[in-house]
């Protein structure tokens, strides 16, 4: 009985070993939403954003402070000094000694009243600078999106070629099982045998570095999930037919280059980002010329002191104020303010002009390149009926004895060459499919999260 609970445990922890944690596309996709690096600052970042809008418009609120005050003094004399009195007679003086307290409270503040349409802009600058830092946020995700399918569509096609690479040895271990009984028969020569030994152990070595690329690609993914690396996952393919079928659907809906750029134009958050740091940076250039105007600012307050805390309040004194500045030289520090400005309004100008060049580069070549892959895949799926049909010919010419080994492994490497492209084909088709959606700005990073 003892040696039957052994065996039971031992079957539960060599199963939970073994177990493997079903990973899909759309879970990965939701754990880098969730956990990356970058995206969690930017989102930290966000908050600081929104800080500066609701300073920007305390700005135009007036101020109040409230402060209040206690001072103990003690006066010492020690005397013995001669003065002379009214009468003209000399007097000692006599030691004294006073205690003095002082108790206060005031409270006040100012307001802008007018200080060259700065503060209004600060106010357009904070919130042009909020809306564009979410933008910015929201293409980061479209990024992460993009990045994580990159790695996923990695990892499923390095596992497809280690299944090829185990098909082709399992081949090529039967075809020399089958070699070695026909070389013990006599009907065909022993060099045959030591080829086909030299195939099996190529398919082999072609399968170890394989599996090595399938681990490493998969170790790369889980540490960009900040996942354990070793833990056991398995990834489940998303090259169905359903994602074929949509993707020829999204082709058909696409017109021409002309249209593909404006539709991305007006879909991509880091052009729509751009466009309001313009709008920032034209808000600065007011603020930098607001010092060229003079400033209106009031300011109020009221006090009251006293020596004793019950009569404190029976003295007050209130002050308003008007304070009008007028620049008249400013040792050339504004005009140095307005050409930096002036400097960075043209920047970011330059920045858009780069930036439109760059959307229609990557539309137009993610375009290309996905036209240039569905026909890749297409010609890579004749290609592998074609090379399996060769390689069944050719091994029933070998069995027949009018063929040669070497026509035998010449096209089973070719149809395994055919399989090794037909999936690099696969990869590459959707792999540029997501870069035309990220080009378009079309890729949901909402539905994930």
């Amino acid at each position: 009985m003892k040696r039957m609970w052994i065996v039971f445990f031992s079957l539960i922890l060599i199963s939970n070993l073994s177990a493997q944690n079903t990973l899909t596309l759309e879970e990965a996709i939701n754990i880098a939403l969730q956990r990356n690096s970058n995206l969690i600052k930017n989102q930290n970042s966000l908050t600081v954003d929104e800080a500066n809008v609701k300073s920007a418009y305390g700005n135009l609120l007036p101020d109040l402070g409230l402060s209040g005050g206690w001072e103990w003094r003690r006066t010492v004399d020690a005397g013995g000094q001669k003065q002379i009195d009214f009468f003209g007679n000399e007097v000692i003086t006599e030691a004294t000694e006073s205690d003095t307290r002082e108790y206060s409270l005031s409270a006040g503040g100012g307001i802008v009243l007018f200080d060259g349409l700065s503060n209004y802009a600060n106010i357009a600058k904070a919130n042009n600078d909020l809306e564009s830092s979410q933008f910015s946020l929201d293409k980061l995700k479209q990024d992460i999106v993009y990045t994580t399918t990159q790695f996923y569509y990695g990892v499923i096609s390095s596992g497809e070629l280690v299944k090829v690479r185990e098909d082709n040895v399992k081949f090529n271990e039967k075809q020399l099982e089958t070699i070695k009984e026909r070389n013990k028969l006599g009907s065909i020569p022993i060099a045959d045998v030591y080829t086909q030994q030299v195939s099996v152990g190529n398919a082999q070595l072609l399968l170890i570095q394989a599996q090595n690329d399938y681990e490493t690609a998969k170790n790369s993914f889980l540490n960009y999930l900040a996942l354990d690396i070793f833990e056991n996952y398995s990834l489940v393919d998303p090259f169905g037919e359903t994602a074929q079928k949509d993707d020829e659907e999204f082709l058909e809906n696409q017109s021409n280059l002309e249209s593909l750029v404006e539709e991305a134009f007006q879909n991509r958050f880091d052009y729509k980002s751009k466009k309001l740091d313009i709008e920032a940076a034209e808000n600065s250039k007011t603020i930098a010329q607001s010092g060229l105007l003079p400033s209106l600012s009031g300011n109020y307050s009221y006090s009251t002191s006293s020596t004793k805390p019950n009569s404190l309040f029976d003295r007050d004194n209130y002050r308003v104020s008007l304070s009008l500045d007028i620049p008249i030289f400013s040792k050339w520090n504004t005009e140095a303010s307005m050409q930096f400005a002036e400097i960075s309004y043209l920047n970011e100008l330059e920045d858009l002009a780069v930036l439109e060049r760059t959307i229609k580069i990557e539309v137009k070549e993610s375009y290309l390149n996905l036209l240039a892959s569905k026909k890749q895949l297409e010609v890579t799926k004749s290609n592998v009926i074609a090379a399996r049909e060769n390689r069944r010919v050719n091994q029933e010419r070998y069995n027949l004895g009018s063929g040669t080994i070497l026509e035998v492994l010449q096209s089973d490497k070719d149809y395994t060459q055919a399989l090794t492209d037909k999936i690099s084909a696969n990869f590459e088709y959707f792999q540029n499919r997501d870069k035309l959606k990220n080009a378009l700005g079309k890729l949901n990073f909402e539905i994930y999260q």
